[in-house]
């Protein structure tokens, strides 16, 4: 097969979608910053169609197809925006802001592998196109051209890279394996997101002040920012997954619960119907019509006793089920608990100049949270 989509530029677009716009920035510094960023994020973009190229056919077709499919670069344009704390967009800052973007890349097409994910992007997954080998091995194909990127760059720039390459590893073999008996699931899930997303987002934001010779002194906060917004954007996934909106969404509502993958909605259920008769009814209505008899096999940490003896129920029950659990109190507290990892993310700006960077990046907070409204 040899599928293509065409590759989308995206400039004041992007800049727009994360709230980096008109309405935000008012004086001329502000705007000469995101015309900057917009500038910065078209190189990126070119940079990466030639970088995601391999001479094998296979291996090109397939390294290239999650990046023509499209994708926000929310992880460049931070790179890009924490670069102006110091020399600017300099070509090293572009080089550490693809490899971080090529690295993300690698690691969805390893998460579909393993959640077993029919879309990604608009389009069918990579291992629904090509099989799971063929998938994996284009992964470790864009995570050792991300290395080779990185290389350049010195060897501060090879240890960010590995140490958030373990961290990526350790997040998802600790996501696989479930917590311990003696461990909080809640504690163990928010360390999940910590280091499959929040790191990444961390070392994007992280890069940009390296690379620009920036202040040393910002880094810390900086990287603090960036792994705090990376739990609060998924936290905020996971209110998105019961979104009855699919045409605003791209997705089924509640197609995580449907594939038995645990979010923070359901293990505040679980909490809550230790106590609460409704919420125990719910869970088990969950446990029995809504979650999958696979997710059971793989160890997932839910009872599911009464999985493999149920009957196939209907899509209207399965739907008025994800409805209630979109309404109920493990929901609210799960986006108050995304707005809370939000506010500590701006909190941990206050070491950060007052400016065009300190705001776009509070705005950039706002808009995260507000992608659930």
């Amino acid at each position: 097969m040899n599928p293509s989509h065409p590759v989308v530029r995206r400039g004041s677009t992007l800049a727009a979608n994360l709230g980096l716009s008109e309405r935000v920035f008012a004086s001329s510094a502000d705007r000469a910053m995101a015309r900057a960023i917009d500038d910065g994020l078209e190189r990126v973009e070119s940079g990466l169609v030639d970088e995601v190229h391999f001479a094998d056919k296979i291996a090109d077709v397939a390294g290239r197809y999650l990046l023509e499919a499209g994708g926000k670069r929310v992880r460049p344009m931070l790179t890009l925006l924490t670069s102006q704390l110091g020399d600017g967009i300099t070509d090293d800052v572009i080089t550490a802001a693809m490899a971080i973007e090529i690295t993300h890349l690698g690691s969805l097409y390893h998460d579909d592998v393993m959640d077993e994910s029919e879309r990604r992007r608009g389009v069918p997954s990579a291992q629904t196109v090509w099989g799971n080998s063929v998938a994996i091995l284009t992964g470790d194909l864009l995570f050792a051209r991300a290395s080779q990127l990185m290389a350049k760059l010195g060897e501060r720039a090879i240890r960010m890279q590995a140490d958030t390459f373990e961290r990526l590893v350790l997040g998802q073999l600790n996501e696989t394996v479930g917590p311990d008996a003696d461990e909080d699931p809640i504690d163990h899930y928010i360390q999940v997101l910590a280091d499959k997303t929040g790191s990444l987002i961390a070392a994007a934001a992280q890069s940009g002040i390296v690379f620009s010779n920036a202040d040393p002194a910002l880094e810390a906060p900086i990287v603090a920012f960036g792994e705090r917004i990376g739990v609060a954007f998924q936290l905020i996934d996971d209110v998105i997954d019961l979104s009855p909106q699919p045409e605003e969404t791209g997705k089924v509502p509640g197609t995580d619960l449907r594939a038995g993958v645990v979010t923070l909605p359901l293990l505040r259920l679980e909490e809550l119907a230790k106590t609460d008769a409704a919420s125990a009814d719910l869970l088990e209505r969950i446990r029995r019509d809504v979650l999958p008899t696979p997710a059971a096999d793989a160890g997932d940490p839910l009872d599911t006793n009464t999985l493999a003896s149920r009957i196939v129920p209907s899509r209207a029950t399965i739907d008025a089920i994800v409805a209630e659990l979109r309404e109920h109190e493990a929901t609210r507290s799960t986006l108050a608990e995304a707005h809370r990892w939000a506010r500590d993310a701006v909190a941990a700006l206050a070491p950060v100049p007052e400016g065009s960077v300190k705001k776009a990046l509070t705005r950039f907070a706002d808009t995260i949270v507000e992608r659930s409204s």
